[in-house]
């Protein structure tokens, strides 16, 4: 199942995306009412093509706060030391951004003026359902909503002279999401793309199969010091070497069997 947020006239809502038979595209049908709610929600009968005048998809989710998991693939780990023989960290390096740094599909990510190297991190992001807190990685995914694309967008420049990354990872646009929430996917095994101007950048591909530490692991870890409420989304990390993204760039970031997530740079 796909869930998508988007708006027309003025007005937010919530759709299932379906595809139909006939035609072989994609359509949103709308909900009654919060996906993340107690009570089940029912279609209103409306629905609405991608391309429906006035439709705009938005960020799937608007988090209390999402979470980050950095040089959580040996081969990024790597490449941030400079170091062929370099290993990943044993603990996890956890980071956060605000929910003021998500943006949805097609917004733009604003390359702040005071940076000088933004750099595109494409991931599997997760959606979490239900309130999560001190769960054992056999229970996490029990806690799980689904999975949507994220392209955990650097200031890499003010990474080395910020040790808490707060600019680097988390100003504004610095967190594209979308451009659903996918409920069903192979979390253990997700192909990850990127394409740069519609050019692959091959170095930036890879599998959820490589982390160092798993989604489940993930989630029971920081759940065992923070309470995760629903709608909150972990970065699960980012598979080999980032490059850098410049004002007029289109970024896409791929995940087989979730879907595209498209941005564009501008000059902040």
């Amino acid at each position: 199942m796909r869930i998508a947020r988007f708006t027309i006239d003025d007005s937010i809502r919530y759709a299932f995306v379906q595809r139909d038979s006939q035609d072989g595209l994609d359509y949103l049908v709308e909900l009654d009412g919060f996906p993340f709610g107690a009570e089940p929600v029912q279609p209103t009968g409306k629905r609405y093509g991608l391309d429906h005048e006035g439709l705009r998809l938005l960020a799937p989710v608007i988090p209390s706060k999402v979470l980050g998991l950095a040089k959580n693939y040996e081969a990024h780990a790597q490449w941030m030391a400079g170091d062929p023989s370099a290993h990943a960290p044993e603990e996890m390096v956890i980071f956060s951004k605000p929910s003021t740094a998500v943006i949805g599909p097609d917004d733009p990510i604003v390359l702040p003026s005071f940076s000088h190297d933004l750099n595109f991190e494409p991931e599997v992001a997760v959606v979490i359902g239900r309130v999560t807190k001190n769960v054992s990685e056999a229970d996490a995914m029990k806690h799980v909503l689904g999975f949507t694309c994220v392209n955990d967008v650097t200031l890499r420049d003010l990474q080395g002279s910020d040790p808490m990354w707060t600019r680097a990872k988390g100003f504004d646009t610095s967190c594209p999401l979308g451009p659903w929430i996918q409920t069903e996917l192979d979390y253990a095994d997700a192909k990850i793309s990127f394409s740069l101007n519609g050019k692959n950048v091959d170095k930036a591909s890879g599998s959820t199969k490589n982390l160092v530490h798993s989604i489940p692991s993930q989630i029971a870890f920081i759940s065992s010091f923070m309470t995760l409420l629903p709608g909150d989304v972990i970065l699960t990390g980012t598979p080999d070497a980032s490059g850098s993204l410049k004002p007029g760039d289109e970024a896409i970031v791929h995940v087989e069997g979730i879907g595209d997530l498209r941005n564009v740079v501008v000059q902040g």
